[in-house]
């Protein structure tokens, strides 16, 4: 009898041993802030597909705050994280962090923002950021005729980028750049400030806030406004900062009848809500669901021990060597075609356009 019990208990022990689920991969994700649009849905999306692919996530965001975002790469880390898919505040003050990281062999994957002077990244996933710059640049080139002007009928415009501690802004100012700096030095564009160049361009921490503080002084100094100095189009790296340029120029009286033109990145709500109104004039689409997939298709890799899909080994070097990436390709929006980009396509709702 006790051998019958024995047996029996035996083929329950392996009964359950086969059949109980394994423990899934723990993944972390770190976000640097809620409060713009953006990083809430690449945080959900990720989490989304990467818990219907099966992982355990642990996705924090850091409220723009280095400190924070440190101590919870770490928590990650001790808690068993097994790779990490950081979206980084500034991409040079992670380098202690991940050392721990790297130490562990916890593999980790930059998420759009490139993390700088550190061995441990492992890939960097994004999109193609100088393609964005240059669609813009090739966009106001497009929109303002600077191939049919000359010196004596100018365009007058003002330039905002974003956070210096952003790698990405290389990529965006720069390809920008490189399509509107022969029109600035034939002088068919003109920027009364002066300040063309990245720093002086820079907005901190993207914010929106502080883009409206510098377009506000851009227009007392320069005496923009509807009835004063001409002021053609600002080009601006993204949403936020756009966002702030344009409250800055509706408070100076522009109306969209004679609003300059402003170029944006995110197709945030806000953006887009601008383009339906005529206060900004296109977004760049970075469609997050598409560049989390292939996040999730990265990890999987990694955990397979495969070789995670890369289509650029040559662009992006962090300071300790090029970093094998995967760039998704960027489009634009604008008031005639989003409803196909953004609506059609589920990104979007009418209602939260409304």
């Amino acid at each position: 009898m006790k051998k019958i019990i024995a047996i029996l208990l035996a083929a329950v022990t392996l009964s359950a041993a086969v059949f109980a689920k394994p423990a899934s991969t723990k993944v972390g994700v770190s976000m640097p802030t809620k409060d713009l649009q953006r990083w809430n849905q690449d945080g959900a999306n990720m989490k989304a597909q990467l818990e219907k692919a099966g992982y355990t996530v642990d996705l924090q965001y850091a409220a723009n705050d280095i400190p924070t975002q440190v101590s919870q790469i770490e928590n990650m880390i001790t808690g068993g994280c097994k790779v990490l898919v950081i979206a980084s505040i500034d991409g040079n003050s992670l380098s202690n962090v991940l050392d721990q990281a790297r130490k562990k062999k916890v593999k980790v994957i930059a998420y759009d923002r490139l993390i700088m002077n550190t061995k441990a990244v492992s890939y960097y996933a994004t999109f193609d950021n100088y393609k964005v710059g240059t669609i813009q640049g090739e966009y106001l080139v497009e929109k303002l005729g600077l191939k049919d002007r000359t010196a004596s009928n100018p365009v007058y415009m003002e330039f905002f980028t974003g956070d210096p501690g952003d790698n990405n802004i290389n990529f965006f100012f720069g390809g920008a750049m490189d399509i509107l700096t022969p029109y600035i030095k034939s002088g068919v564009i003109v920027c009364p400030s002066g300040q063309t160049e990245k720093a002086q361009a820079a907005t901190l921490n993207w914010s929106t806030e502080e883009a409206q503080k510098r377009m506000e002084n851009l227009i007392t100094s320069n005496k923009y406004g509807p009835k004063g100095k001409k002021l053609d189009a600002v080009y601006c790296s993204n949403d936020s900062t756009a966002n702030g340029v344009t409250n800055a120029l509706l408070s100076a009286g522009y109306t969209a009848a004679n609003f300059p033109i402003i170029t944006g990145q995110d197709c945030d709500i806000v953006a887009v809500k601008n383009m339906l109104k005529g206060t900004q004039a296109m977004s760049i689409f970075k469609d997050t669901r598409t560049l989390a997939s292939k996040v999730v298709e990265m990890v999987d890799a990694i955990m397979k021990g495969s070789k995670p899909p890369v289509n650029d080994t040559k662009t992006y070097n962090n300071g300790t060597g090029v970093i094998p990436s995967f760039l998704c390709e960027p489009v634009f929006g604008t008031k005639d075609n989003y409803k196909a980009l953004l609506i059609e396509s589920g990104y979007y709702t009418e209602a939260q356009l409304k």
